[in-house]
């Protein structure tokens, strides 16, 4: 049987890529696939009619680690080993650049990198709230919280770097530009920026995320914000660290039905810190 090739997938096949996302009930748009594509590089292989068939994606981050993400592969293309060359061909580009590899693993495929180098940094589960009414959580004391506009973006920016460990000014600008109304950022009374949250439209949800912010109290006032402002299905990305949240979330009839684990090969502490990260931007956006 003939090896089919991989080539470069790039931003402009973004709505080309889209329905491998869909297929697999991911919550990724077209507008995803471009922000990824463009920010990073994207490889897949087609089929003889031209369609996509399977697809992987290298996002870097920052100068120390790059995100692998978007491993798909059809469903009547599986088991003839696209996603392995695909996986390997992501590794060979992290690997030229010398920098640590991420990526969010379900329970399948932790197995799968587990023997590849991967360690485990934190669990994190994916919470589903469904459509209706929702109602904030007031912030603590001596801390506000409002609606962000494009005049924040720099110090949102500089916050994310330093909480997060990476640096992601473009996907951040995108995102605050994505879904307006639910971007919010927390201030206390001397204008110190301490914590922000933006979303995302997508195929199923609205997805709420990140939420970055000095302490639980404050992401939690955030994030509420932004469920608040919308009365659509939700999901979000948060690590199971966070007890009041996920009490929270509890308690509202969210349910978490899957998990990840954030993995990594090789060292970067700043992103093993999830101390202040209280939901992700995405697995596939770190």
């Amino acid at each position: 049987m003939t090896t089919l090739q991989i080539e470069a997938l790039l931003p402009d096949q973004a709505e080309g890529a889209a329905p491998l996302s869909v297929e697999a009930g991911w919550n990724q748009i077209a507008a995803d696939w471009r922000l990824m594509l463009g920010e990073g590089r994207g490889f897949g292989v087609r089929d003889a009619s031209g369609h996509w068939i399977a697809s992987a994606l290298v996002l870097p981050l920052g100068p120390a680690i790059s995100w692998i993400s978007m491993v798909l592969v059809t469903k009547p293309s599986r088991r003839q080993g696209h996603g392995t060359r695909l996986l390997q061909r992501c590794f060979a580009e992290i690997e030229a650049t010398g920098v640590t590899a991420g990526l969010d693993a379900t329970e399948l495929g932790r197995p799968v990198y587990l023997p590849l180098g991967f360690r485990d940094v934190y669990a994190l589960s994916r919470w589903r709230a469904e459509a209706g009414q929702r109602h904030a959580v007031e912030p603590p004391h001596g801390v506000r919280v409002r609606s962000a506009g494009l005049g924040d973006l720099p110090r949102i920016v500089a916050l994310d770097a330093a909480h997060s460990g990476f640096a992601r000014g473009r996907i951040v600008d995108h995102l605050l530009g994505r879904a307006p109304s639910l971007a919010h950022v927390a201030e206390r009374g001397d204008g110190t920026l301490v914590g922000y949250v933006l979303g995302r439209d997508g195929h199923a949800a609205m997805h709420v995320g990140p939420v970055v912010a000095e302490e639980e109290r404050i992401g939690l006032a955030l994030l509420s914000r932004a469920m608040a402002a919308t009365p659509e299905r939700v999901i979000l990305d948060v690590p199971d660290r966070h007890r009041g949240i996920t009490t929270w979330l509890l308690e509202t009839g969210a349910t978490a039905p899957r998990g990840f684990m954030r993995m990594l090969r090789g060292p970067c502490p700043a992103v093993e810190d999830a101390a202040r990260i209280f939901a992700l931007a995405g697995p596939e956006l770190a």
